[in-house]
């Protein structure tokens, strides 16, 4: 199994960016897909979450400003992030997790939201 981040980077307050999880090796359609972030210091927090139904949450942090997708055709999930903050700066992480106790997690992409 694999879970490969991308879209990570530098971005200037109130900037965007997408955040990318291609995922191998599990049958993508039926796991809810999570992106995670971890700060310095900081424990790892769960920011959005879509089911296998589509259904979708998020972190109120990031309410209104984060938006997760899903596209089973391509085995990807994403993470539109508009009018980032400081705040936002961690490693995101996705996240592949199914009631069957199957849990995957990929390496990690650096956010970094500074002017």
């Amino acid at each position: 199994v694999q879970l490969v981040e991308s879209g990570g980077g530098l971005v200037q307050p109130e900037g965007s960016l997408r955040l990318s999880c291609a995922a191998s090796g599990i049958i993508f359609s039926g796991y809810y897909m999570n992106w995670f972030r971890q700060a310095p210091g900081k424990q790892r927090e769960v920011v959005a979450t879509i089911t296998s139904g589509g259904i979708k949450t998020y972190a109120d942090s990031v309410k209104g400003r984060f938006t997760i997708s899903r596209d089973n055709a391509k085995n990807t999930v994403y993470l539109q992030m508009n009018s980032l903050k400081p705040e936002d700066t961690a490693v995101y992480y996705c996240n592949a997790w199914r009631m069957l106790g199957q849990n995957y997690w990929g390496q990690g992409t650096q956010v970094t939201v500074s002017s």
